[in-house]
Parts: structure tokens; C-alpha cells; sequence
């Protein structure tokens, strides 16, 4: 067995002239100082975990645009509750924008044929969604109806919105993107009338002018 070794727990308050006392404890001190990958602390310099980066973030409030559509004499017109009009529901940041619209279409006109988002922009100090909203022929009858006219498409750049969108030009971008699903989408081929989608052919894709 080895020799026994004696241990001498020292108090803190001890200072015996005849031992030599501790180096004393340097200071805190930046290392790399100006180096702003360092930490504060001694030692080797710590990197930081780099924070997350959101892309981008939306807030603020959110209204539907809806144009509410029915076919009379072989011809669509609008007939919401505002009329000529487009009818415009706030939404909740809670609340699904399909679903409100849905829901208050039916609660106003009974169920709709079909309800579709068709675009988006900034306008009247919110993101706007535009809907159309597809009655069948005698619903809500009470509701005047106006004609739809044809309309010029609002023209934007590459990378640039449209200086001005006017509610005619949004009415005929939804028109033409249900055009669209009514030769494309299985869902919206079997909800639409034949009559819907005879008045539709005449809404044919224009090429993106400003890229050719």
C-alpha cells in the first residue's frame, strides 16, 4: 500500500505570512477586442448562434372583394348585395377568407354555386382579396342586376404592380382566371353550367405584354 497523505483544509480567512498567497484573478476584459464575433468573457473567442432570419412578415387588415355573378339570357351580370357594386367583407386575422365569404353569401343569398379567390393587391389601407361569387340563375332575385362589359386588362411590369387598378379591370382578371378553371379544373368544370362556360370561352389569355 502507498504512504498516507495528510490534507489540511484551509479556512478562508488564513493568511499566514509563511505561504505564499494566490495570484490574484485577472480582470474581465473584452478579448479580441472589436472583434464582434468575441464574447465578453477570458479565454477563446465564442461565435454567437446566428438568429433566425424571417424572410418576410404580414400584418394588418384584411377585406374581401367580392363580385358577386349570375347568368341571365345567356348573359353574366353582377347582382350582389351592393348592387353594380363590389361588396366588401372585413376579415378577422383569425378567420379563413373562403370560409367568410362562403358564409356570409349564404347567410344573404343562399348557397352559392361557387365562391373562388382570383387576386390580391394593397388598396383602401388593407390586402385586398378579390372573390367571385357564382350564383345560380334565379337566386336572390330581389338583387338588381347589371350587365358585365368587357374591360382592358391592368398592365403591370416584371417586377412592378399596375399604377392603378380599377374595380372593372379586377372583374375582368376573375373573369378570366375562372375562364381558366372552367377548361382546366375538374371542380369547377362540374360546378359550372354549360351556359356559364359558353359565356366564359369569349375570356381567352392575352400574352404578358410587357416581356415580349
Amino acid at each position: 500500500m502507498g504512504r498516507s497523505v495528510r490534507m489540511r483544509v484551509r479556512d478562508p480567512g488564513d493568511r499566514g505570512s509563511g505561504r505564499a498567497r494566490s495570484p490574484k484573478a485577472r480582470g474581465r476584459v473584452s478579448q479580441h477586442e472589436g472583434d464582434p464575433r468575441a464574447g465578453s468573457g477570458q479565454g477563446a473567442a465564442s461565435l454567437k448562434a446566428p438568429q433566425p432570419v424571417q424572410p418576410w412578415a404580414v400584418e394588418g387588415p384584411v377585406q374581401a372583394e367580392v363580385f358577386v355573378l349570375r347568368m341571365r339570357s345567356g348573359r353574366p351580370e353582377l347582382a350582389g348585395p351592393c348592387g353594380p357594386d363590389p361588396w366588401y367583407i372585413e376579415v378577422a386575422a383569425e378567420d379563413d377568407p373562403v370560409e367568410v365569404v362562403g358564409r356570409l353569401s349564404r347567410n344573404l343569398m343562399g348557397e352559392p354555386v361557387l365562391v373562388h379567390s382570383t387576386s390580391w393587391r394593397r388598396a383602401r389601407g388593407a390586402v385586398v382579396l378579390s372573390f367571385v361569387v357564382v350564383n345560380a340563375d334565379g337566386q336572390a332575385p330581389q338583387l338588381a342586376g347589371v350587365p358585365i362589359s368587357r374591360a382592358e386588362l391592368a398592365r403591370s411590369g416584371a417586377t412592378t404592380a399596375a399604377p392603378t387598378i380599377a374595380t372593372a379591370q379586377v372583374l375582368e382578371h376573375g373573369l378570366r382566371h375562372l375562364a381558366w378553371l372552367a377548361r382546366e379544373d375538374q371542380v369547377v368544370i362540374g360546378a359550372l353550367s354549360e351556359e356559364w362556360k359558353q359565356a366564359l370561352a369569349e375570356y381567352v389569355p392575352e400574352p404578358f405584354r410587357n416581356i415580349l
